[in-house]
């Protein structure tokens, strides 16, 4: 895993980082990847680093809630993630995990290794080294504490969220195997104990709130774009 002493700015400063933070099922992830196909940015989807890493840590046959395996198991966690939002994939170890890190029992184990220090830490030095190293002309960058703790300088820092009932909905309808009353409960679930961790609930000085409750789709792509160029003074 990245060290995490390494630097914690990007090293071209010529890279926008727009930071998005939010709950789940609040459209992060969907609205962050149609940004960046608009605006020619990378996309990354920081989220998918922790569920990577405890689906690492659930193939060693580990316990994702101890804190030292979780350490022992990041020790060979060769982790590799697309910012091409065409072209989105995630692998560990060279192995393709696009799809087994949105695997319920995965879901169920990503706040436990979200917890520990220095995981979040390690996690978050290598996110910097991602957006400082992208050939693109600026990042998408979307998850929990993006907007205060891994890019709180970010030129563009922006809290989407929407009521519980909407984001539930919404997780419903992308989630397959499961009933909406499971997935409610589920999304209810991460938020308490994601809520631990990190304030992804409110916004902090600077940080700039959309809320999606009464948008649709392209209306919150347009509300976000919005923002953006404020923020970066341009036309996009």
């Amino acid at each position: 895993m990245t060290d995490p002493t390494s630097s914690g700015a990007p090293r071209d400063e010529d890279v926008v980082a727009v930071a998005i933070d939010g709950p789940a099922g609040s459209g992060k992830s969907s609205v962050s990847k149609e940004l960046a196909r608009r605006l020619g940015y990378g996309y990354l989807d920081t989220g998918a680093a922790y569920r990577a890493l405890a689906w690492h840590v659930l193939e060693h046959g580990a316990d994702t809630s101890d804190a030292s395996a979780v350490i022992d198991a990041a020790g060979d966690f060769d982790y590799a993630i697309s910012l091409d939002p065409d072209d989105y994939w995630v692998t560990v170890g060279g192995v393709s995990v696009t799809d087994a890190i949105r695997d319920p029992r995965v879901s169920g184990a990503v706040s436990g290794v979200a917890r520990v220090p220095v995981v979040r830490e390690s996690v978050n030095a290598m996110f910097r080294a991602l957006v400082a190293d992208s050939d693109r002309p600026g990042v998408i960058v979307e998850g929990r504490d993006i907007t205060t703790v891994v890019f709180p300088d970010a030129l563009v820092r922006i809290l989407l969220t929407a009521a519980p009932e909407v984001r539930a909905a919404r997780r419903s309808a992308e989630v397959t195997g499961q009933d909406s009353a499971e997935v409610a409960a589920a999304l209810h679930k991460r938020d308490a104990a994601d809520s631990k961790v990190v304030d992804f609930l409110t916004a902090a000085p600077g940080v700039t709130v959309v809320d999606s409750t009464e948008l649709n789709f392209d209306q919150t792509v347009a509300a976000v774009l919005d923002v953006i160029r404020v923020g970066t003074g341009t036309s996009a």
